[in-house]
């Protein structure tokens, strides 16, 4: 259960990571069409979205942290905040911004985190 519990928090790594350059050096780009935002307010969002990039980036190190640290209890105290703190994100930007974000963010953080208090 440890491997599968790994991998499941691994792969909400990779997707806060694409998260994290969409929301910031790909906002113009790529991130302007995933989030469905109009040309014409991409300059006055640009900002914002690169904040939100920030913490997004921050729930990436925390779980890299849990995943890489050396002492076994202190790692999975880094992932099991981690996974909780994207799944709440993930209710809260579903109530707020999009219900895709609950199955996009949420739902992969909340299997790595049964997995986890599985394993």
């Amino acid at each position: 259960m440890l491997l599968i519990a790994t991998l499941l928090t691994a792969t909400v790594i990779a997707i806060h990571v694409y998260i994290v350059l969409i929301e910031t050096v790909l906002f113009r780009t790529r991130g302007r069409k995933v989030f469905g935002i109009k040309e014409d307010r991409v300059d006055a969002l640009a900002p914002l979205m690169s904040n939100q990039g920030c913490y997004n980036g921050f729930l990436v190190a925390s779980l890299a942290v849990g995943l890489l640290h050396p002492n076994p209890a202190i790692g999975r105290a880094f992932v099991v905040f981690g996974l909780v703190c994207v799944a709440v994100a993930g209710v809260w930007g579903a109530a707020t911004v999009s219900r895709r974000i609950l199955f996009v963010q949420t739902v992969p953080a909340a299997l790595a985190l049964g997995a986890w208090l599985a394993a």
